[in-house]
């Protein structure tokens, strides 16, 4: 059996993308948004910028990954039971955006993705979204929870504008809403 024939080259280090990761995290935290170039993520990592940019061809691109990578896949399991699958998901989906360096990422990102004409990477989209995960929450509700005729897309948009008032606008309205009540109002949209 023949072995397989090795690329010529160093081998792949595993653990850039983590430390470049890791790094832009702290940076956004120390410096905020605008002070964390794909400069001062090398120069804070070890990581040369030309790795850098082989995984990610920008810093708004490497912000977003470093900052909502998703959210844990056993927080948000479905179970069935939709409201119970509503809780947990919200409750992750809030602590993704509470965090140091979300919290100097968000208003960078979204003043970026309002101005910005270049075209977004749909696998980057799907990598940072949790939207994928709160479609299979409603895929997996017991049979006549979900009305068919609602959009799933509209009622994350939803969701999302409700998490973002929450942990960005801080003081702009003196009511304190807790999750349960964000959940209940997100059932109350998709009862059929």
């Amino acid at each position: 059996m023949d072995k397989p024939r090795r690329r010529p080259g160093r081998p792949v280090d595993p653990t850039i993308s983590e430390r470049a990761l890791a790094a832009t995290r702290e940076l956004l935290e120390q410096r905020g948004f605008e002070g964390t170039t794909i400069q001062a993520v090398a120069e804070h990592s070890g990581v040369h910028a030309s790795a850098i940019y082989r995984r990610w061809p920008s810093r708004i691109e490497l912000i977003s990954e470093a900052t909502f990578p998703g959210l844990d896949p056993l927080s948000v399991e479905p179970t069935g039971d939709l409201r119970r699958d509503l809780h947990r998901f919200t409750s992750a989906y809030t602590a993704a955006f509470t965090t140091p360096a979300a919290r100097a990422a968000a208003p960078g990102l979204l003043a970026h993705n309002r101005t910005s004409t270049a075209p977004r990477s749909q696998e980057l989209i799907l990598r940072v979204s949790a939207r994928p995960q709160f479609r299979d929450i409603l895929d997996a509700a017991a049979p006549g929870s979900v009305d068919p005729h609602v959009d799933p897309d509209d009622v994350f948009d939803m969701l999302l504008g409700a998490v973002l008032v929450r942990v960005l606008v801080s003081g702009a309205t003196s009511r304190r809403r807790s999750v349960e009540h964000t959940v209940e109002m997100i059932v109350r949209l998709l009862r059929p």
